[in-house]
């Protein structure tokens, strides 16, 4: 069964072009760990809540955008694997994050539904 890595991320707006250029690099990265997909989405439509919301959950300042960002895995070990192969590849320590990394959340997920067109 499949396994989903997301990520919620304020990125400076004006640091937008920067963080594409990560994504790309990354992505490139992440084939190689066995990753199936990586998508990365801008925030446009991202409306207050009355409780919280994907800004307030990443205290995304006015002038940053939330990304919202998922991975496919073949499954959750080559995920675990890819995790542990990040942390060695000094490829992705030099890397350079134009956002606060402390304020990404993230989690992985199994997939329990799903609706193709």
């Amino acid at each position: 069964m499949t396994y989903i890595s997301g990520f919620v991320t304020p990125v400076p707006t004006a640091n937008r072009a920067a963080y594409i250029e990560l994504c790309q690099k990354v992505g490139v990265l992440l084939k190689e760990y066995g990753a199936l997909t990586m998508t990365e989405a801008w925030g446009v439509k991202l409306p207050d809540g009355k409780v919280t919301d994907f800004r307030r959950a990443v205290q995304a300042t006015e002038d940053e955008t939330v990304a919202f960002s998922w991975i496919v895995w073949p499954d959750r070990a080559t995920a675990d694997a890819s995790e542990a192969k990040m942390m060695e590849d000094p490829r992705m320590h030099d890397l350079g994050m134009p956002f606060d990394g402390k304020r990404m959340i993230f989690g992985g997920f199994e997939p329990i539904y799903e609706l193709e067109a």
